[in-house]
């Protein structure tokens, strides 16, 4: 199992080359972003550089492991929720597909929008299993994978329609594609469902990644009411070999948390 790191969250005051050179120093070889075509962060608001982000992962040997696609709540990208924005957002994932060839990436994180006042449960359930069908077979086309995201709704993303991994996993074995998998975020879900080993060992299948922070706070791993190190243990005694992400905001200084995350964790960066 490799570890990346969100290089939205951490190492924000550095421009994303730098970024890159930084998470290479501390002992990461991979990566991740957020939007394609928005900077968070130093320079924010800006596209980001294909070119300049390729040429700064050759250079410190670090590949990019995925980017968002469509914001949680819709507003950027489109939400699957609303069966209108299918076409918006089967553009987005082509515009991020190609993208993510400039930079030597094969994932992208979706979301699946806010509830939609006037439509039911079970109509968000239908226009997102339809849009993801359809996305799928997009992305499969490309050897892309397209990582659904369920997030908390307690904290960070009221409104938002995944708020559980049981049925995020659900939808991905309903589109039933290779190319179409659960990002379990462990951070979101701890807050939303806990018993995180249990309902990890029951959706390991459909996994693709996970995200990690401390809860609460969404800060380093260590210290919290989750033992992180654990956890990653009975992860790879799962048999688990992608990614596992760190997605949190340090309150240490980024590169010495950085590194003091990878020796609590104790597994290969």
């Amino acid at each position: 199992m490799k570890i990346d790191v969100c290089v939205e969250m951490a190492l924000t005051d550095l421009p994303y080359e730098q970024r890159i050179e930084h998470a290479a120093n501390a002992g990461f070889d991979l990566v991740e972003f957020w939007f394609h075509d928005m900077t968070f962060g130093a320079g924010a608001g800006q596209p980001k550089d294909p070119a300049a982000i390729r040429q700064a992962c050759e250079a410190f040997g670090v590949g990019v492991n995925n980017v968002v696609v469509n914001a949680p709540d819709g507003g950027h990208g489109g939400a699957p929720v609303k069966a209108e924005d299918l076409n918006l957002f089967l553009d987005r994932l082509a515009e991020t597909i190609e993208f993510c060839k400039q930079i030597g990436c094969s994932k992208g994180i979706t979301c699946t929008g806010n509830l939609v006042d006037g439509l039911t449960r079970e109509q968000m359930r239908a226009n997102v299993e339809n849009v993801y069908a359809r996305g799928a077979e997009l992305a499969a086309a490309h050897d892309f994978t397209l990582l659904l995201e369920p997030l908390n709704t307690h904290v960070d993303h009221p409104g938002y329609y995944l708020d559980s991994s049981s049925e995020g996993a659900e939808i991905v074995r309903t589109i039933g594609s290779p190319n179409f998998k659960l990002l379990f975020d462990i951070y979101h879900m701890q807050i939303m469902e806990g018993n995180i080993i249990a309902k990890i060992e029951r959706e390991i299948d459909v996994i693709g990644h996970f995200h990690s922070a401390g809860v609460p706070g969404r800060h380093e791993l260590m210290g919290g009411e989750l033992d992180y190190a654990q956890i990653v243990r009975r992860i790879e005694a799962m048999g688990y070999t992608d990614a596992f992400g760190l997605e949190y905001s340090p309150l240490m200084p980024a590169d010495e948390s950085l590194r003091a995350t990878k020796v609590y964790l104790g597994v290969g960066a």
